[in-house]
């Protein structure tokens, strides 16, 4: 089950690390606000994308058709008619949810670019584990004669 969670992490399909990362670049493609984001156009686009993709691993390809069919739900909630009991109740976007976790992998995507910087910059660093270093001081009187301090200042310049 491990090995299946590392593969998961590290997918890489066409530039697209995952399902939210598909998305993310269809919503900047259309220049749609986040916070309104057309669930039709999105979801076709979507499944689109999915499907010219059909060659991929199932494993691979569950997490973006998970995606789509969240994409789908949040569609069809928002082109059927509800009940005006449920839409009291209910009032909130459909939207909402996916936008939350847009948002989250934004951040996420955005701090994960900055570690990279900082990998590639501290890459080239390299450390020694401190040492201990024996010294003893030792307090010694030097005796020295003022014609002799002279000598050796003139052949210091």
């Amino acid at each position: 089950m491990e090995s299946a969670l590392t593969n998961a992490c590290r997918i890489k399909i066409d530039n697209f690390e995952g399902p939210y990362d598909l998305l993310f670049h269809l919503i900047e493609k259309n220049q749609f606000s986040i916070y309104d984001i057309p669930i039709n156009i999105i979801t076709d686009q979507y499944m689109d994308y999915l499907f010219a993709m059909q060659q991929m691993d199932m494993e691979i390809a569950s997490e973006f058709l998970v995606m789509t069919a969240t994409l789908l739900h949040i569609k069809s909630r928002m082109l059927l008619p509800s009940r005006k009991e449920e839409r009291q109740e209910e009032e909130a976007d459909p939207r909402e949810e996916l936008v939350m976790r847009l948002l989250e992998y934004r951040k996420f995507k955005d701090v994960s670019v900055i570690f990279k910087q900082r990998e590639t910059e501290w890459a080239k660093v390299f450390y020694k584990l401190p040492e201990i270093i024996s010294y003893v001081k030792k307090d010694e009187i030097i005796e020295m004669v003022p014609g002799e301090l002279q000598r050796v200042y003139t052949e210091l310049l």
